[in-house]
């Protein structure tokens, strides 16, 4: 968790981020693969079995670090456009990639990953789905954030892709009155990877909008914009889902008073071959 003063200088609140990039995986999604994957080992006899799930990308990661811990083989699908970073960084760790058509986006890898778990050696976790998956917020990360700042916080600003990370925080902070901000993208055809536009995407099972005080867009250039200068200000390397999370905090905090922290899901290292930093 770190202060961000020179994007937050003169703001009515306070304005802070949550580096989930620092997790072992890089991104906030090894909370959620973690916790389906020790739900599957306890659920289900995985011998013989290979854990399968669609993912945009940081998904894919986490489920390929843990089932390497876990000795689970780890087969993915993912749509054909995403970073080359993370598509080395998931075979790395051993994982077999399926890839989509890069125009039919998460929804695609959705429908191909659907597909394969009806064949019986696949153990579907289905992230968007998956109980587990916003549980392991309402668990870890919604108990951080209050902890790290000292029960001061007043706003988290997250994007919605799965959801999870929305509705598990959710979960653990408004019972002590803190506001969820959820953030999508603008439009259908986007270019902030992990988030779902859900007006035209598959909505996922674990979705609930009440769960949400404040429901919030921004574009994609908007988006890029601030990860640039969460870069060049702050010392901050975030994808495009790290800076659509700050813009969004930071009209927050504009407005009102308080502690508002902007959750920024990964880091930038995994996109440096994608055209935002050319």
């Amino acid at each position: 968790m770190v202060p961000l003063r020179r994007i937050g200088a003169g703001l009515r609140g306070e304005l802070w981020a949550k580096l989930e990039s620092f997790n072992p995986g890089g991104s906030v999604k090894d909370r959620a693969a973690l916790w389906m994957v020790l739900d599957a080992e306890q659920r289900l006899d995985l011998e013989g079995k290979t854990i399968l799930d669609a993912t945009s990308g940081n998904t894919g990661v986490a489920l390929a670090l843990v089932g390497a811990v876990r000795g689970h083989p780890v087969e993915l699908c993912m749509p054909d456009k995403l970073s080359v970073e993370r598509k080395r960084i998931v075979a790395a760790f051993g994982a077999t990639l399926t890839l989509t058509d890069p125009l039919d986006g998460s929804d695609g890898a959705i429908l191909a990953a659907r597909e394969k778990a009806k064949d019986p050696r696949y153990v579907y976790v289905d992230q968007y789905a998956n109980p587990a998956n916003p549980l392991a917020h309402e668990e870890t990360t919604g108990p951080e954030l209050w902890e790290q700042t000292g029960g001061r916080l007043t706003h988290l600003v997250a994007g919605v892709g799965t959801s999870g990370t929305v509705v598990g925080a959710s979960r653990a902070l408004r019972p002590k009155g803190v506001r969820i901000v959820a953030v999508q993208p603008d439009a259908a055809l986007h270019g902030i990877e992990g988030w779902k536009h859900m007006a035209t995407a598959i909505r996922p099972l674990i979705w609930d909008e009440a769960l949400a005080d404040d429901h919030r867009t921004i574009g994609t250039d908007a988006a890029i914009a601030m990860a640039k200068r969460l870069a060049r200000e702050e010392g901050i390397l975030s994808g495009p889902s790290g800076g659509g999370a700050v813009a969004a905090a930071l009209g927050v905090a504009r407005e009102q008073e308080g502690v508002v922290v902007a959750l920024l899901a990964d880091g930038g290292e995994r996109y440096l071959s994608t055209p935002m930093w050319e």
